[in-house]
């Protein structure tokens, strides 16, 4: 999808309000970004006209938020993949859950408007339609953003919070984050994204009020907390995660790996805490989450599982212990089955590597089998950095998995059950290991016929259809 297409489609919209005498303006993170040089994942839209106005100018529209003034349009086009955010001025009455206000009421005034919005960098309007020294104007302020400065509209001060690097709330910090308790965590990811510092009055406010994020629901705060691990700046955020008090409250098991020592020899970087802050410092922009998390608890199990050993510190069953911690984690977190079984198998592989120059081929290529291998790879090449810095057991791994074609890590089976009740075996329990023996068998190269792999099995169980009766 264009992101020019996206912002023809705002554009349009502007104008074609604006032939009907309202105001209208891109307004939010769209233009934040783009001051900043950034191309803006989508667009936003604030306006004077009302939702049953809107609903009545665009032919394609969807009235998911009308009652707080917001309606989703559409472009004519019913293949383009994307609507563009269209929200009527208003101002915000109270707000008893947290989240949404208990009422609306609808203003001509933009600047009215903006005072109900989170932080100074997203209250800006921009006007799109400013003549900008020709060409477009998308290709024209990510090339030079500071063009754009005169079609700007700042009622909050937020060109000066972008110029400084600060992410400050506005009006009464108290005051924003009492609307929308999640507001202080996206002010974290803000503050990591862009490099940016939380303004102190902003971050006071946010230790003072961070138990209030357990009124938020655990899929919202998963997905903040998702975006902060797979945006590339993941360790300045959970740095400040722990420096607001959020880290506490929202991820408690990863504020207990603060303190807990490893053994200097293996991990001379330090404690669980700074190891995992150094496996999140790696993460790239737009990894996947199933890895971000993977690598944010890894070692969820060593805290609980700390012990001095007469020659060293020990983590006995640390592996285990975090496989049962995390699945509880993904559970609170309403993770899909799938992501969780992910993030579970990669935290219960991690410490495998550590074999795999002594495994027997046919373990090795079952290892291959791992779901998203890619995955394992990564993750066990990010702990490795991390700690060490020893890439022996990794590039083995990576070179052996490479040099494999898949056929060998995933043949036909040489026989099935079906083979071995037509050589006399009764169906049982134990067929699953007679398959299992022959298929070792074949991925270990020793046998290479259906003949061979039911010989072997004959030779391994040779009791015959009378043990399994």
């Amino acid at each position: 999808m264009s992101r020019t297409l996206q912002f023809e489609a705002a554009l349009r919209i502007v104008e074609t309000l604006r032939a009907r005498k309202y105001e209208a303006y891109l307004a939010g993170g769209c233009v934040r970004d783009l001051l900043l040089g950034r191309e803006p994942a989508d667009y936003d839209v604030a306006t004077s006209a009302t939702p049953d106005v809107v609903l009545d100018l665009f032919p394609r529209t969807f009235a998911v938020g009308a009652h707080f003034g917001v309606i989703l349009v559409a472009p004519e086009e019913e293949d383009a993949g994307f609507t563009t955010e269209v929200a009527t001025f208003r101002s915000d009455l109270a707000y008893s859950d947290g989240r949404h206000p208990d009422a609306v009421r609808y203003t001509t005034s933009a600047q009215e408007d903006v005072q109900r919005r989170d932080f100074t960098i997203n209250g800006l309007l921009l006007d799109p339609l400013r003549p900008l020294r020709g060409g477009s104007l998308l290709d024209e302020c990510i090339s030079n953003p500071r063009h754009l400065r005169s079609a700007v509209i700042d009622c909050v001060g937020g060109l000066a919070d972008l110029d400084a690097g600060v992410v400050r709330a506005i009006g009464r910090p108290e005051l924003r984050f009492e609307e929308d308790h999640l507001r202080m965590l996206r002010g974290v990811r803000f503050a990591a994204r862009f490099g940016f510092e939380l303004e102190a009055e902003t971050q006071r406010a946010i230790r003072s009020l961070a138990p209030r994020i357990h009124a938020v629901s655990q899929e919202r705060v998963r997905d903040e907390l998702t975006k902060m691990l797979t945006e590339g700046h993941a360790r300045r955020a959970f740095e400040l995660l722990d420096e607001t008090g959020l880290l506490a409250e929202v991820l408690p098991r990863i504020e207990d790996m603060k303190g807990v020592e490893q053994p200097p020899q293996f991990h001379p970087e330090g404690d669980v805490w700074i190891h995992t802050l150094m496996l999140l410092e790696q993460l790239p922009p737009g990894c996947s989450m199933t890895l971000a998390w993977g690598a944010l608890l890894h070692d969820v199990g060593k805290p609980p599982t700390f012990r001095r050993a007469p020659d060293r510190i020990r983590f006995d069953g640390h592996v285990e212990i975090g496989v049962a911690m995390a699945a509880e984690i993904c559970r609170s977190f309403r993770f899909s089955n799938e992501e969780t079984r992910q993030v579970l198998a990669l935290i219960e592989n991690h410490m495998r590597f550590m074999d795999a120059q002594r495994m027997k081929t046919s373990t090795l290529k079952r290892l291959f089998r791992l779901d998203r291998f890619d995955e394992h790879l990564a993750l066990h090449r990010m702990d490795c950095l991390a700690a060490s810095g020893n890439l022996e057991h990794w590039e083995f791994v990576r070179d052996r998995w490479q040099a494999m074609p898949e056929e060998a890590v995933r043949p036909q089976p040489l026989i099935t059950g079906r083979e071995l009740i037509a050589a006399g075996y009764m169906p049982g329990a134990r067929f699953r290991e007679m398959l299992r023996a022959a298929e070792d068998a074949q991925l270990e190269g020793t046998v290479t016929t259906a003949e061979e792999a039911l010989q072997l099995v004959r030779e391994r169980f040779p009791s015959g259809p009378s043990s399994d009766r």
